[in-house]
């Protein structure tokens, strides 16, 4: 079947249409990873988007159940060069066509991702229309003008309920802005006692759990839109121990009276460079983010500690006299497959001495 990707600009991209049949709308990215697509698609930190993916042949592995960061895929299209339609993996358990279908989302394949991808970073990010049914153009470009991209994500995507899951050692609190299920694998293997939190909690409550430690976790949209978790943040600074990932991050660093902007066409890829300035060490990295922290707007009390290598963005900051720390990238996203897991380590230390 056909596929059409139509841009805000009125570009249009014809291949051929694969995934579940029908027409979706979004923020059209790319993302640089060579494998990783099943995490990708299922990190809910892509909601809204329609994911461009720049290697050139997506699906020869095939998707399983146990790859998964969420139970669903949470982008809006997928957009590729070529896709394999006979996956060979000893855990392959369908091809990524099979998983799109299942998931309802739409696909577009035999395409030129190059020109997408230069596309996007000479224009930034752009709203568009994917679709591999019979439509007119002008019926593209009237739902592509009259879609307003929401900016609050976070708030629909994690969990709408407080739960457990059960360990022997440290009592953490993790706020949920759309957490990736590798985060949760990691304290665990520390053995973590895990109570994860609705992203608007309120610190009162968090608190009333006595908690030896908070995580404040990825997620979607532009962190500024979070004003009750800023709010939660600042009111638990001194109080307990602090780690915050990607949206966490961004929110810790708000918190902390500092500012966030929105980037031309972000960070998305599992090989990113980043330099952390305390190590003195270089690390490939995992990221998905468009927002980043303002450099020149943190105070004198957070100071940097990792930096990006290709565009000397902040990647990580922490607090000079408080235990509160956070990084851009995804520690646990695991392109080394371990090298930036230390963060984690760094957490569970810093429970330690304070407890």
């Amino acid at each position: 079947m056909k596929g059409i990707l139509y841009l805000e600009d009125g570009t249009l991209f014809e291949g051929s249409g694969f995934g579940y049949k029908g027409t979706s709308i979004g923020e059209l990215v790319f993302n640089t990873s060579m494998t990783g697509y099943q995490e990708i698609l299922t990190d809910p930190s892509y909601a809204g988007q329609i994911i461009t993916m720049t290697y050139p042949l997506i699906g020869n592995y095939g998707t399983n159940m146990e790859d998964k960061e969420s139970p669903k895929v949470h982008a809006s299209g997928f957009v590729v060069r070529t896709f394999s339609k006979a996956p060979s993996n000893f855990k392959s358990e369908g091809s990524i066509e099979d998983m799109l279908i299942k998931m309802k989302i739409v696909g577009i394949s035999n395409v030129d991702t190059r020109q997408i991808t230069k596309k996007i970073r000479e224009n930034g990010t752009l709203k568009c229309v994917i679709s591999n049914q019979d439509i007119s153009i002008e019926k593209l470009d009237e739902l592509v003008k009259s879609y307003n991209q929401p900016d609050d994500w976070m708030k629909k995507v994690g969990t709408k309920e407080k739960y457990n899951v059960k360990g022997d050692g440290f009592n953490v609190a993790l706020i949920d802005f759309g957490v990736k299920n590798n985060i949760i694998e990691n304290l665990k293997e520390r053995d973590c006692n895990i109570t994860v939190f609705p992203h608007d909690a309120a610190a009162e409550e968090i608190l009333s759990l006595k908690p030896d430690g908070v995580l404040l976790s990825n997620g979607p949209g532009d962190p500024k839109l979070a004003k009750d978790s800023i709010k939660t943040a600042k009111e638990l600074f001194g109080k307990v121990p602090m780690f915050g990932i990607c949206l966490g991050h961004q929110i810790i660093a708000l918190a902390a009276g500092a500012d966030t902007y929105k980037m031309k066409f972000g960070h998305r890829g599992s090989n990113h460079g980043v330099y952390d300035i305390e190590r003195d060490r270089a690390y490939i990295t995992s990221q998905n983010h468009g927002y980043a922290v303002d450099p020149e707007s943190l105070t004198g009390d957070m100071v940097i500690t990792h930096k990006n290598l290709n565009d000397n963005t902040v990647e990580g900051i922490r607090h000079t006299s408080l235990p509160v720390f956070s990084v851009q990238f995804h520690p646990e996203g695991a392109p080394g497959p371990d090298d930036t897991t230390y963060l984690f380590d760094k957490f569970i230390q810093m429970m330690k001495e304070e407890k």
